[in-house]
Order: C-alpha cells, then sequence, then structure tokens
C-alpha cells in the first residue's frame, strides 16, 4: 500500500500536479486535465505511451509545457509516441524523430532538426523565419505542387533520413540510473483492486446528487404523493380495487424508476471502462462486482424511502412482518428493474434503449394479473405471463397485505354491501394461493441472479467488440 501511494506522489511531482492532488477533474484546468490524462497512464510505469493529440484544446504556452513534460518522461527512459497536428515551431523542435503521413504515405522520417535540410535537397527551400512544421504541412496539402510521390519514395529507402543518435554517456552507471523503468512484477491483487473501485463507485454516487439524493427525496415525495392520493384504501373494504391500484402502481413506479437509469449506466461508462479494461488495469469480473456491491444496498434504501410513507398513509396493516414482507417484494422489483435495464443498456445503444425499456415495462404490467384477471386470459396469453416478473411481485404483494388470516376489512355504514371485505374472497377472485408469497419471491430473487450473469455477459462481449 505504501509502495503505491509512493509512486503515485513520484507522478504528481514529476507532471507538476503536486499542488492540484486534492483538486476535483471539474476544477482543473485545460493543462492540468492533459497531465492527469497521463499521470493515470504512468501508473502502472509502462515502457511505451501511445498520446492521441495531447495538445489539442491548448493555448501555446500550455502546449509548450506539455511536450517538455513529455520530453522529460523520454528522458527518464520511456517511449513516448503520440500525433499532433500542426505544432508550433518550439513544439516542433522538440521531437527526436518525426514520421509524417499524407495520402497514406510516409514523406519524411527523421529528426526534427534535420526537416530544413532534407527537404532543400530534395529542391524544397523552407522560407526564412517560417515554421518548417508548417511548411512540410503545406507540401502535404499540394500547395507547392505534387512531390508526396516523391517524397514517399525516397523516404522509404532511409537512406538520406538522419537518424536521431541518442546522447553519449560516461559510463554504463548512468545508462542504468536514466534509462531504468521499474516495472510492477507483482500486481495488486484483484481484492485489493476491488477495494479500490468499491470506493470509487460509493465516490461517485455520493458525488452524483441525481443518482442519490435528488432520487431519495423524489421518492419520500412520490411515497406521500400516493400514500394521500390512496388514503386509507388499506383499511377500507370498499376501497379494495383501490387499494390493488396502489399495489400496482407502486411496482411500475419503482420498476419504471430502476429501469430507465440502469439502461443509461454502462453506455455513459464504457469509455472510461473500455481504456482501464483495455490497460488490464483490473479484472472486467472486479468492476463489475464493485458495482453490484455498491448498487445492491442503494436500490433496497430507494425501496425503504417509498414505502415507509405510502405505507402507512394508504392504511396498509400496522404489523413490522407484513411491512417488511412489503419492502422485499418493492426491493426485488427494483434489483431486477435494475439488471433488466443493464442487459438492455449493454446490448442496443441508449435511444433505443430507453424506447425499448418503457415498452418492457408497459408489458410487463399488462400481464401483472391486475388489468385482466388470469381468470380471464385465455390459455396461451395465461401461458405468456409468466415471463412478466411483475405477475410474481403482484401476487406476492398482494398476499402481504391480504393472506395470513387478515380479517374482514371494515366497511362504511352507507354501504349496503362490500364484497372485497373478505381477503380470501378477493385472493380466489384473483387466483392467488395464500402460501405463494415465498415462492414468488424466490422466482424473482433467481431472476436476478440470472439476468445479473446475464448483463455482465453482454457487457464482456461489448468491451471485446471494441478491443
Amino acid at each position: 500500500m505504501t509502495y503505491f501511494c509512493h509512486q503515485i506522489s513520484d507522478v504528481l511531482e514529476t507532471l507538476g500536479l503536486s499542488s492540484t492532488e486534492n483538486t476535483r477533474c471539474a476544477h482543473l484546468s485545460g493543462g492540468q486535465r492533459k497531465r492527469l490524462s497521463i499521470a493515470v497512464e504512468l501508473i502502472d510505469n509502462p515502457p511505451v505511451v501511445f498520446l492521441d493529440e495531447p495538445t489539442t484544446g491548448l493555448d501555446s504556452s500550455t502546449s509548450v509545457q506539455c511536450i517538455e513534460m513529455l520530453k522529460n518522461l523520454a528522458r527518464d527512459g520511456r517511449t513516448i509516441v503520440c500525433t499532433i497536428h500542426q505544432p508550433t515551431a518550439s513544439v516542433y523542435s522538440m521531437f527526436d524523430q518525426v514520421y509524417i503521413l499524407a495520402d497514406g504515405l510516409c514523406i519524411y522520417h527523421g529528426s526534427s532538426a534535420n526537416t530544413v535540410p532534407y527537404l532543400a535537397s530534395v529542391g524544397l527551400q523552407c522560407p526564412k523565419y517560417h515554421n518548417p512544421a508548417d511548411y512540410i504541412l503545406e507540401i502535404a496539402n499540394g500547395e507547392y505542387g505534387k512531390f508526396n510521390e516523391v517524397l514517399a519514395e525516397r523516404c522509404s529507402k532511409q537512406n538520406d533520413v538522419e537518424k536521431a543518435v541518442p546522447q553519449s554517456v560516461s559510463n554504463s552507471k548512468e545508462v542504468l540510473t536514466c534509462g531504468k523503468i521499474s516495472i510492477i512484477v507483482n500486481p495488486p491483487h484483484e481484492l485489493y483492486k476491488f477495494g479500490v473501485l468499491f470506493r470509487r463507485c460509493i465516490t461517485q454516487q455520493y458525488r452524483d446528487w441525481t443518482v442519490t439524493h435528488l432520487k431519495v427525496l423524489l421518492h419520500i415525495f412520490i411515497g406521500v404523493m400516493l400514500g394521500l392520493l390512496f388514503e386509507k384504501a388499506g383499511n377500507d373494504g370498499s376501497k379494495t380495487i383501490s387499494n390493488l391500484g396502489y399495489l400496482i402502481v407502486s411496482i411500475a413506479y419503482l420498476c419504471y424508476t430502476s429501469l430507465m437509469p440502469a439502461v443509461l449506466r454502462f453506455p455513459s461508462e464504457l469509455v472510461v471502462l473500455k481504456k482501464e479494461n483495455f490497460n488490464n488495469w483490473y479484472d472486467l469480473k472486479t468492476y463489475y462486482a464493485a458495482v453490484l456491491v455498491t448498487g445492491i444496498p442503494l436500490q433496497i434504501w430507494y425501496s425503504f424511502v417509498y414505502s415507509a410513507p405510502s405505507y402507512f398513509l394508504t392504511g396498509q396493516p400496522l404489523e413490522f412482518t407484513r411491512f417488511l414482507m412489503f419492502v422485499m417484494v418493492l426491493a426485488n422489483v427494483t434489483l431486477l428493474a435494475d439488471a433488466i435495464g443493464n442487459v438492455i443498456g449493454t446490448c442496443v445503444n441508449p435511444v433505443n434503449g430507453t424506447f425499448l425499456g418503457a415498452i418492457t415495462t408497459c408489458a410487463m404490467i399488462a400481464f401483472a394479473g391486475f388489468l385482466v384477471l388470469f381468470a380471464h386470459m385465455s390459455p396461451g396469453m395465461r401461458t405468456v405471463s409468466h415471463v412478466s416478473f411483475m405477475r410474481y411481485a403482484f401476487e406476492a404483494i398482494v398476499l402481504c397485505i391480504y393472506s395470513d388470516g387478515r380479517q374482514p376489512l371494515p366497511c362504511p355504514e352507507t354501504k349496503l354491501y362490500c364484497h372485497s371485505r373478505y381477503p380470501s374472497e378477493l385472493l380466489k377472485q384473483f387466483s392467488f394461493s395464500s402460501g405463494n408469497y415465498w415462492p414468488n419471491i424466490g422466482v424473482l430473487l433467481g431472476e436476478i441472479v440470472i439476468i445479473r450473469i446475464v448483463a455482465y455477459f453482454t457487457l464482456s462481449r461489448i468491451l471485446r467488440k471494441s478491443n
């Protein structure tokens, strides 16, 4: 642990980032962000570093500082390979070797200092006080005639191109000192990597107020609003159908609010995940486990903060066991919807994913057994209804409210007859069996495990295709 901390401090000091060690990335300047992206790549001391346009978006002064920093890294024994467009003369002169392409052909390969003499040897005289980099790019664009094929043919021979000569060193000991690159022979264990990823996920969730703070407040607000809308429906025999509406709305609401953000989760993180996985910083299983371990408690918490106000405002039975069973059903719904959203998000693009997620939720509700009773479905449609996880969730949540010896519900004196006041008759009407609560929970848990495994393989497929 101490070794890695010292190594990170050394990298920050080398790149001039020690003063911004405790600054968030969003508050860094453009040049500091460029250096930070390079610092991340240097954590495991790679012998070769590839950079794509490291000076793009930087002003001339910051560009010079960035290239000087890369020059210092090269002196320490690393090979720095980068692409660059339209460098200034001062930046261009810092490169040991340049490789210039035009129409897919190499028109120059050699030291930056030899660019002007080389072009002069083929009759292309660079004007005085003209940037050599700009001049050779103008030649590549054909502003002085068609010389690309001639330059490419001559460049391929590699005879007239001056090659950079490494600096001579007085003794072998200095070579070992200057060119030494420390390689991590024993990389961190996956458990250590899991701990780092776990802390990063926690930090991301805490900082993203739309994921945690706002969502919790919205769940509480919606829970109160639905509680007031279905006020006392759970303890009034004349409002039993309305209470069933509250139960199905609770399932649909938590399903939709969990599924849609999950569709967008992995696509939004895919760019970073691809890079880190390609660099072998951690195994995909480690990353996926960290995401699950940090996400599951959060989904359960969302279910609880919604259930607490809505359950009691709607007049559901004031029994601790029934309340826990109620929260358990909704927690399984949120976890399963989150898993389905992950699968959709890793199979299609975000636009199609949001549409497919909405359609999936609507289809699940249609086959839940509330809008159309199972007894009214054809045998074929009844079989199809088993695909909908809301069927099991709706039956389980109705059973936790109306089964286990629930007494007949009171009815207002103005009502001459309350058929739905008898829980046993209600369960018969909906074709629910009083002993099916735990089997339904088992089905939901099994589907969560299966869908999570499928989501892992779909995510792995995306990474394999990108690599």
